[in-house]
């Protein structure tokens, strides 16, 4: 089916070398989805996400991240995925593991952001 309507996707795709500069190094808040394509839940949780990633200002950065490609995931001590990672300044916040609903992503990164 050919879709007539598609949106920018702002989803920035992270890997271990661009780590620190996307996530550390950033002034601001951002949300890193662990994820792999084998699992159920992240192909759920996928979509939702590229939607947040357009709906948010410059000043929160959304972000994924393929545990199957990088080792970072396994260096964060990622044990379950999906894994939703906010961090603010490039400091860790919390950790949310498992499928989340969009009104609690924003409001999160809300929280966050306002912080």
């Amino acid at each position: 089916m050919f879709r007539l309507f598609k949106t920018e996707n702002k989803t920035i795709h992270l890997t271990d070398e661009s780590w620190d500069k996307e996530i550390l190094q950033f002034k601001g808040t951002a949300l890193v989805d662990v994820w792999a394509p084998w699992c159920g839940p992240c192909k759920l949780l996928g979509p939702l996400i590229d939607e947040i990633s357009n709906e948010v200002d410059e000043n929160i950065k959304i972000c994924k991240l393929n545990s199957d490609e990088n080792t970072k995931s396994r260096e964060l001590g990622i044990r379950g995925i999906p894994s939703i990672l906010y961090y603010k300044n490039g400091v860790l916040k919390e950790t949310v593991v498992g499928l989340q609903n969009k009104n609690t992503i924003l409001e999160k990164l809300q929280l966050y952001a306002t912080e």
